[in-house]
């Protein structure tokens, strides 16, 4: 899995949505912005930055369900990512669970479909736990 071009392709979905939805293409845009999200869910900000757009979205179109969605999608986005809580292939809109895992689309397969959170999950707890002692050990000296 090519991290640069998955990178590339997630920010190629975004330009386009952004156009989308300057010019008033709202579900076009959404769809874009699904992609994206199935693209950066394993990259913190990235995955923030779709939820963020899908809000948009759903504030454009005054779209109660959606706006909720996003606001829950955006605020557990820290555990989410801390924890692993990243089904692959979920679409990250709010007519989808945002534990589902769906299946991805064909032309997303080869770039995320070896993906395993776990081997994210393990280092991202590693630097936590170091940083949590090294805090811990640092109080005793304040």
């Amino acid at each position: 899995m090519n991290e640069k071009i998955i990178q590339n392709k997630f920010k190629e979905n975004m330009s386009a949505a952004r156009s989308e939805y300057a010019n008033g293409m709202y579900d076009a845009a959404f769809q874009r912005l699904e992609h994206a999200h199935i693209l950066g869910q394993r990259y913190f900000f990235m995955h923030l930055l779709s939820h963020w757009w899908m809000l948009k979205v759903g504030i454009k179109k005054s779209d109660k369900r959606e706006i909720f969605g996003q606001i829950t999608r955006i605020l557990t986005a820290v555990p989410g990512y801390l924890f692993g809580w990243i089904p692959k292939g979920n679409t990250g809109g709010a007519n989808i669970s945002p534990v589902k895992p769906m299946p991805l689309p064909t032309d997303l397969e080869e770039l995320v479909g070896a993906f395993n959170i776990w081997h994210d999950v393990r280092l991202r707890l590693i630097i936590f736990s170091v940083f949590a002692i090294t805090m811990l050990g640092l109080k005793t000296y304040l």
